[in-house]
């Protein structure tokens, strides 16, 4: 019993201490993470993770739109193939839009068309959406302007807000989603986002290849806000929330500091059909029923690859190519995704828990072109 009692106490001595040493050196964001992930029997950050956050609401409007359904809504069953991966890949809400409406849908668990999760990296495709509209607006002169004119933080570098929506900043950041001490677990865990950001420095030379950080678009994310003089939550709601009829309200993440910043690389909690308004806005060239949101050309850019060497990536927004057809997308952490082919006026909605076990940090994994090939076999092309 006294060895009992022995180890107890040199156990909470040793938990105690690693405690106060995580505050002393400013990792103390690690003890959230813990808090929120493991103590809820996760091993990662997960789809519905937003409850423990303080969020911003991206409100809806009054005059709210449903997607139509199609005549032939639901009357063709999931492939076996698509059956079987939406099981063991975790999916909660896969749809299919054809000409507009909705074709197929399905959702699984206790999810629905209504249920909120978290678009993780979709959120990148949308916070590039608010810098176009920002442009459009007058707020940011164009692509070309130097982030400096915002943050003299980085006064003589020559890093440009199309820089940073592209992933061409030159920014010191390791992308990294499984080490405690990484510079992306304390933007997500961290009370003040901001601090975080603006101490990480231009270390290489900017608009010269595409690098995947995280980092890119929160810096876009805080100059948004700065030159619109407006939170994110309510420039994203009059912007597109609204003026696309969004049937639901919205969650963005905030860093949980007296700042109240929203994360601008991930977390905008929202449902399949809302996010798929998103696809349905770049597939129409920036146009929502008859009114130009976007300008057409700043849409255009986002989808054609900016550096011949990377084809897979243009401002804020994802490219592939299956065969002859050719797919653009936003993409988010455990296998978030809206992907449309404008030729044939489709877009696919897959949200849930996990990808396909080959991931890889900008990378495409195999779900992808699963979950294309399947629904198009479905649609009979």
């Amino acid at each position: 019993m006294k060895f009992l009692k022995k180890l107890l106490k040199w156990i909470v001595i040793v938990i105690a201490t690693l405690v106060l040493l995580l505050y002393i050196f400013d990792y103390s964001y690690i003890l959230k993470g813990v808090r929120v992930v493991y103590f809820t029997g996760h091993n990662t950050a997960f789809i519905d993770d937003y409850p423990y956050f303080e969020n911003d609401t991206i409100k809806k409007g009054t005059n709210t739109s449903e997607w139509p359904i199609h005549k032939n809504y639901n009357t063709v069953e999931p492939t076996n193939t698509l059956s079987k991966v939406n099981k063991d890949w975790g999916t909660i809400a896969y749809l299919i839009i054809k000409n507009d409406s909705i074709w197929f849908e399905t959702y699984y668990e206790d999810f629905n068309k209504n249920s909120k999760t978290n678009s993780f990296s979709m959120a990148k495709s949308i916070t590039t959406s608010m810098l176009g509209k920002a442009i459009m607006d007058g707020f940011i002169k164009s692509l070309d302007q130097p982030i400096s004119d915002f943050y003299p933080e980085y006064k003589g570098t020559k890093t440009t807000v199309g820089d940073l929506a592209s992933m061409a900043s030159g920014l010191d950041w390791v992308e990294d989603y499984t080490g405690p001490f990484s510079i992306t677990a304390r933007a997500n865990y961290d009370d003040d986002l901001a601090e975080t950001i603006l101490n990480q420095k231009i270390v290489e030379t900017p608009a010269k290849e595409f690098k995947y950080l995280s980092g890119d678009t929160q810096l876009l994310g805080m100059i948004i806000q700065k030159a619109t003089g407006k939170s994110l939550s309510n420039y994203l709601s009059e912007s597109f929330w609204q003026p696309m009829g969004a049937t639901d309200d919205a969650l963005w993440q905030l860093d949980d500091g007296k700042n109240r910043l929203a994360k601008a690389f991930c977390c905008i909690s929202s449902n399949a059909r809302d996010f798929a308004r998103f696809g349905k806005l770049y597939k129409d060239h920036g146009k929502w029923n008859g009114k130009q949101l976007l300008d057409s050309s700043f849409v255009a850019k986002c989808i054609t690859p900016r550096f011949k060497e990377s084809p897979q990536y243009g401002y804020g927004w994802w490219m592939k190519a299956i065969g002859k057809k050719h797919f653009f997308m936003m993409r988010g952490h455990l296998g978030q995704y809206v992907i449309v082919e404008p030729d044939d006026n489709v877009i696919i909605v897959r949200l849930g828990h996990r990808k396909s076990p080959d991931e890889g940090v900008g990378q495409f994994t195999e779900d992808i072109s699963v979950y294309i090939e399947e629904a198009y076999k479905m649609l009979g092309k």
